[in-house]
């Protein structure tokens, strides 16, 4: 039974890490994370790559010597979640144990992990920007907000690489009911993990609808029996947080997923299943200049 229980958590892990990456509306920033150091624990390291500016060439000493810096910060992902479940032997039998698991874990990753996440990250993001302002939705006049916020993005970067506009849902609704709004939208695909979502840009921009349940500047993380996430206090609503696609690197590991079978279970005659998730997100300092927030 050891055999089959290390099997069974191997490709709970694999799954539940999938199902992170293209059910949470923030799972693209995840592609970000191919040159990260993991190796268990808490822990991972981001490369930091700095270059210097052209210099004049000498026609008798030739180039100007450059110096090129590369090393690895580590950082600490500072969520660091989990949760027990239990399913009593009797309702479960050992053949149709796998099928129950795979619905408790999948159900709870997509109604309480996967908002979560996605509710920190984008805190955690809008806290990085450096270009912020405050607005109250209307339909006459969010359109050239949002195009503006949009401008100010662009001027910096150039128009280099794909951008992303990550929208409160209420919000996306009264930009759709913009009268100017049909003269700009398009429709495009965006893709994400190995899904391909059909999504509206605006001015080339990818536009991602998010729950405003998610779009808060700041959570509490519960630590209590009941745990989730509630609004902090002080937290206002995000309107919408521009940046470049490839800005936000986001971290997300389910760590050893530990079933115990109810024969080796010292507390219960139950199927045990331990999930724990480590997760965060890192903005590099050179890229915090091109994060953009509006807030009510």
């Amino acid at each position: 039974m050891a055999i089959n229980t290390i099997e069974y958590g191997a490709v709970f892990q694999k799954e539940l890490d999938k199902q992170i990456l293209e059910g949470a509306t923030s799972g693209w920033m995840e592609e970000n994370a191919g040159q990260v150091i993991y190796n268990g624990g808490k822990e991972i390291k981001l490369p930091l790559v700095s270059t210097q500016g052209l210099a004049d060439y000498d026609r008798d000493t030739g180039y100007s010597t450059g110096a090129v810096t590369f090393t690895y910060e580590t950082y600490r992902m500072e969520q660091d979640r989990g949760r027990r479940f239990r399913l009593d032997a009797i309702d479960v039998d050992e053949t149709a144990f796998a099928l129950s698991a795979a619905n408790v874990a999948e159900e709870f990753q997509r109604t309480r992990v996967i908002p979560e996440i996605d509710a920190y990250r984008y805190a955690k993001l809008a806290s990085f920007a450096k270009i912020k302002s405050e607005y109250t939705p209307d339909a006459d006049d969010i359109l050239s907000e949002l195009t503006a916020d949009l401008g100010k993005i662009t001027d910096i970067t150039g128009g280099e690489g794909e951008m992303v506009v990550i929208i409160s849902r209420p919000v996306y609704d009264t930009l759709l009911s913009s009268p100017e709004i049909l003269k700009t939208i398009e429709v495009g695909n965006f893709k994400q993990g190995e899904v391909d979502f059909e999504v509206k840009f605006l001015n080339g921009a990818c536009l991602i609808p998010v729950p405003s349940a998610r779009m808060k500047t700041a959570y509490n993380f519960n630590s209590s029996d009941e745990g989730g996430f509630t609004p902090a206090a002080n937290a206002k609503d995000i309107n919408w947080l521009i940046c470049p696609k490839n800005a936000p690197i986001a971290v997300s590991k389910t760590d050893n997923v530990k079933i115990i079978a109810p024969e080796n279970n010292q507390f219960a005659d139950a199927w045990d299943i331990d999930y724990r998730k480590y997760h965060d997100l890192f903005l590099p300092k050179n890229k915090q200049n091109v994060v953009a927030v509006s807030t009510r």
